[in-house]
């Protein structure tokens, strides 16, 4: 027992200070590319103009702050973000639920699903505009089109992998449909869930990017639309920047929702 324990700990020491490592070359990586790229655009290897520098976005950063916006844009954007996330995510699954609930329903939709994850979504953004008018309605709606297919997609497909065999054993033991799938499909397809919300953290923020960059007065999107025609590339250099460290974020929310849930089912 003794053993087991300084064998366990060990290990634990084993696995932090490989985690440990591997976050500061994470974040070595990340200095060295910011560093290379300030002395390229100091020393003019590059055109600051074109590639801005990390020292020019700070003070576009401190510039737009100074104005009173930049939290204003920030907020829209992630509140677009997860508004379409969250609607993709729910409708979708209860669609894919719809969906291999009924084969039939599953079998006469399937083609239209076909061409509608292959449709540039993009291209139905002017008759969204016409719809639902220039604000944050029609940003959300863009949003869901892009990410609700692939959600359908997916989780279906996870809810066809499941065991045919512990299916029809449920049957067998008097199961009823819907106790087949609260008991046995959702659980089983738990990681498929999961890897759907990361793949939707992705295509949410690209649809609501998109759709600021068509009809918004507000937002990030916005602001790298009014950046690139007013030919201030340092706000539309500073605004990805700010995007990707949201995106991040949002993606670690979910990969520490995805630790739970795992953990939660694996221990039963």
């Amino acid at each position: 027992m003794i053993n087991e324990s300084l064998e366990h700990k060990q290990y634990l020491k084993k696995v932090k200070r490989k985690n440990t490592i591997i976050t500061i070359v994470r974040l070595g990586i990340l200095i060295a590319f910011f560093s290379i790229w300030e002395i390229a655009a100091s020393f003019k290897w590059i055109d600051p103009f074109l590639t801005s520098s990390p020292s020019r976005m700070i003070k576009s950063l401190i510039t737009v702050y100074n104005e009173g916006t930049l939290f204003r844009h920030i907020f829209i954007t992630c509140i677009e973000t997860v508004i379409g996330f969250l609607l993709s995510t729910i409708i979708g699954t209860l669609i894919a639920i719809l969906l291999w609930w009924s084969d039939f329903a599953n079998r006469v939709l399937d083609p239209y699903i076909v061409v509608l994850n292959a449709l540039p979504k993009i291209a139905l953004a002017p008759i969204i505009i016409f719809w639902m008018g220039n604000g944050m309605k029609a940003i959300v709606l863009v949003t869901v089109l892009i990410s609700i297919v692939s959600t359908i997609i997916s989780i279906l497909n996870g809810f066809k992998e499941v065991d045919e065999d512990k299916i029809k054993l449920m049957i067998t033991l008097g199961a009823s449909k819907f106790q087949i799938l609260i008991h046995l499909i959702i659980p089983a397809s738990v990681p498929t869930l999961i890897s759907s919300l990361k793949i939707n953290v992705g295509l949410s923020w690209v649809g609501v990017i998109m759709g600021e960059f068509l009809v918004s007065k507000e937002g990030l999107g916005f602001l790298i639309v009014f950046g690139g025609q007013v030919a201030q590339l340092d706000t539309v250099m500073m605004s990805i920047i700010i995007l990707s460290i949201l995106a991040y974020f949002m993606y670690q929310i979910v990969a520490i929702i995805e630790k739970k849930f795992s953990r939660g089912y694996t221990l039963k």
